[in-house]
């Protein structure tokens, strides 16, 4: 095994369809659920664990809860001084959980790291949800005066598209149908029992009703409840956890690269510096190319498989060409000749993503590298891509104001 490398042994997540507040639930009962899921999964003991980083966004908001590394201490006697951290950066809060314990891996300073990803939202109205999401936008300064706010300013994402590049409708609404028909596939999903009629992937205004400019009904990422957690280990561990537990190396997966980057928060100012790129948004390119070059790869086409934030469609169709897939401004050809449907070229959130599976805010970037561990490592069951062996990952919070991007390998790739 490489020594700088970081090894994912494996992990879990809950049900995404689950409404934890229906069932008498509360967030620390979903952080216990998921944790004690994925110990038992990957037959790590609770008393080996030796860091937790939380990712979390708004529990303050939706629950009036702080301190979570305090409540995942309490999950069980052997967490007793356990140190813990949470990280907060709105829809990336996952990610940044992630690279904090990878530093700490790589730093020496632990051989075994918890990442748990967390977010309780369905215990209020969809209104005051969405208001309490707004946190993530820069308050006062923008998007104060419209109804919901982050379809309204990934809708200004659209307007921008198609100011540069022009862009039509039917490409975002065939992301959100294959998004649907993924999210079938997948056990966890929250959209995998949801029926549809073919005009509700149109611009029919009763199907699929405007949210906000060009943002309808099925353009959106679905808030839910939910909860993910992997487990990351140095080299030295991840040796012994694969010699005790009689696993093959191939079981395990490593983190092969990373990128991470943070841009001004008002959307339209993001618009103005990237003025002179190709790109729109060429700091989100910076950090998926910051991922492939630490990776040791080129570009797209080393990938096997992509896990990509959809909050909206029109986020996934900026991330084709960020990604490299096509040119920029061309991310309707990935759409139009089947490269990122499940059985294509480079298959794009074969999960359902945040549109098919689901969008608990602080757990999607775990979920997220969970994923890619389990696609890397032929785990991924009914939604598996045949011979994956090299995964990449883009979360983004806010309007893309954090990015954070991996590159996840099978360990003896």
């Amino acid at each position: 095994m490489a020594t700088d490398a970081v090894y994912i042994l494996g992990g879990h997540q809950t049900d995404f369809a689950r409404n934890w507040t229906r069932e008498g639930g509360d967030i620390y009962g979903m952080m216990k659920t998921c944790l004690e899921a994925g110990l038992a999964e990957t037959g790590i003991e609770a008393k080996d664990l030796q860091t937790c980083h939380i990712g979390n966004f708004v529990a303050e908001l939706f629950c009036g809860q702080g301190q979570l590394g305090g409540m995942f201490v309490a999950i069980d006697p052997a967490f007793s001084g356990l140190p813990t951290a949470r990280h907060e950066a709105a829809c990336a809060s996952g990610s940044l959980a992630v690279l904090a314990a990878a530093a700490e891996i790589e730093a020496g300073r632990y051989d075994l790291a918890c990442v748990l990803g967390v977010e309780f939202m369905r215990n209020v109205h969809g209104d005051q949800a969405a208001a309490h999401l707004g946190a993530a936008r820069w308050v006062g300064r923008e998007a104060d005066d419209v109804g919901f706010v982050w379809p309204h300013l990934f809708s200004e994402l659209a307007v921008e598209y198609h100011r540069r590049h022009g862009l039509e409708y039917d490409h975002l609404m065939e992301i959100a149908r294959i998004a649907m028909e993924n999210g079938r596939r997948n056990p966890n999903a929250q959209t995998r029992k949801w029926e549809f009629r073919n005009a509700a992937f149109t611009a029919d205004d009763a199907e699929n009703p405007v949210i906000e400019g060009w943002m309808r009904r099925r353009d959106c990422g679905q808030v839910t409840d939910g909860a993910a957690v992997v487990f990351l280990a140095s080299p030295r561990f991840a040796e012994e956890f694969a010699k005790k537990s009689g696993r093959p190396v191939e079981s395990l997966s490593k983190v092969a690269g990373w990128g991470h980057s943070t841009a001004t928060m008002c959307i339209e100012d993001k618009f103005t510096e990237s003025a002179g790129s190709d790109y729109v948004l060429p700091h989100v390119k910076g950090a998926i190319d910051d991922a492939y070059c630490r990776a040791g790869i080129g570009s797209a086409t080393d990938l096997d498989v992509i896990e990509t934030h959809d909050c909206f469609t029109i986020t996934e169709y900026m991330a084709i060409d960020h990604f490299g897939i096509t040119a920029p401004g061309e991310s309707w050809k990935a759409i139009e000749d089947g490269t990122i449907g499940f059985g294509g070229r480079l298959p794009v959130n074969p999960s359902g993503g945040l549109i098919g599976l689901g969008h608990p805010v602080g757990a999607s970037g775990v979920r997220m590298v969970l994923d890619a561990h389990k696609q890397v490592t032929g785990r991924a069951g009914d939604y598996q891509v045949a011979g994956a062996r090299r995964a990449g990952t883009l979360n983004i919070g806010g309007s893309a104001t954090t990015t954070a991007s991996f590159v996840v390998e099978r360990a003896d790739g």
